[in-house]
């Protein structure tokens, strides 16, 4: 009977190592299928992110053209009116030209000291 019982618990045990092996393959199995995926989801996640982000980019952009826009014809207006009021009044101009000129170089070497 020894024997007997050696042959069946060499038996048992290679029973035990198969299903021990076929567990560990599954759960291999199944590692592997939850990284591929995750990866998918992350991969799906970036590439949605990237297209948000050229979106909102192109809407900056447009937006900024509009101001962009704006603001130089604002200023082409200024300058304008700069130059009528400075052939009307050439002496008036210089005048306060010079004492802006002055104004600021008396600001600006006060902040040196």
């Amino acid at each position: 009977m020894p024997a007997d019982t050696m042959n069946t618990a060499a038996d048992q045990t290679k029973e035990v190592r198969k299903a021990v092996n076929s567990a560990a393959e599954q759960s291999q199995k199944a590692f592997t299928e939850a990284v591929t995926a995750a990866e998918r989801t992350i991969s799906e996640a970036a590439k949605t992110a990237e297209k948000v982000f050229r979106e909102g980019l192109e809407s900056l952009r447009s937006q900024t053209r509009a101001y962009g826009d704006t603001a130089g014809a604002q200023v082409e207006e200024a300058q304008r009116y700069v130059m009528e009021r400075v052939k009307e009044r050439p002496m008036t101009a210089t005048l306060a030209g010079l004492g802006v000129g002055i104004l600021i170089g008396l600001l600006l070497s006060n902040r040196s000291r």
